[in-house]
């Protein structure tokens, strides 16, 4: 069971860990131009957590903990994945913690457009018809990808019962995603990290 208790005897739980390494290694300041086309003073660069030694393992704990709070837990979600590239180390992460806790949870790689050559699929990994999943995003500005994800869950026959992102950047995504029918939680906003 993780520590939920901000005593100091105890230490930063895993969700300020997390947060503190997000901060720290993720958190580019300068001129950027993000994948909507905008431009922003700083970047998120989440796969410098994704993919971090000890930030991933906190990614799939974090992530869990946050998904069983809401309701969309190992109980009553079989799979999680997303768009490649950026939901693929979080579904691994989470994958990971599930299975370091004894449950049973799958993950899957959406891709843009379906292969055109073996199997031709546009999702990779376990069956999803008939599944319900939920959909994930490591930081999330216009909703695209999750979005594009969703519908190719959806015309696959999996239920899309929800979608999570890490950090939400406040810029209307979950407005959309929430417009089709999906409940959206995400970790960390920018005020979380100091960045509002």
């Amino acid at each position: 069971m993780p520590v939920t208790t901000t005593d100091p005897a105890f230490g930063p739980t895993p969700r300020e860990q997390l947060r503190d390494l997000i901060t720290e290694l993720a958190v580019v300041h300068g001129k950027v131009t993000l994948s909507s086309g905008k431009e922003a003073d700083y970047y998120v660069d989440l796969r410098r957590i994704t993919l971090h030694h000890r930030a991933a393992p906190l990614v799939g704990h974090v992530l869990l903990d946050h998904l069983e709070e809401v309701g969309l837990g190992t109980a009553e979600v079989d799979a999680v994945g997303g768009l490649t590239l950026g939901a693929d180390p979080i579904a691994d992460a989470l994958l990971h913690a599930a299975a370091s806790r004894g449950q049973d949870l799958d993950a899957f790689v959406v891709r843009k457009s379906a292969k055109t050559h073996g199997m031709q699929r546009q999702i990779e990994g376990p069956e999803v018809a008939g599944r319900k999943v939920v959909v994930l995003e490591d930081t999330t500005t216009t909703g695209g990808s999750p979005i594009t994800a969703i519908e190719a869950l959806r015309a696959a026959g999996a239920e899309v019962v929800g979608c999570a992102t890490i950090v939400d950047r406040a810029t209307g995504a979950g407005e959309k995603i929430e417009a089709l029918g999906v409940p959206y939680h995400y970790l960390y906003d920018l005020a979380d990290l100091g960045l509002a």
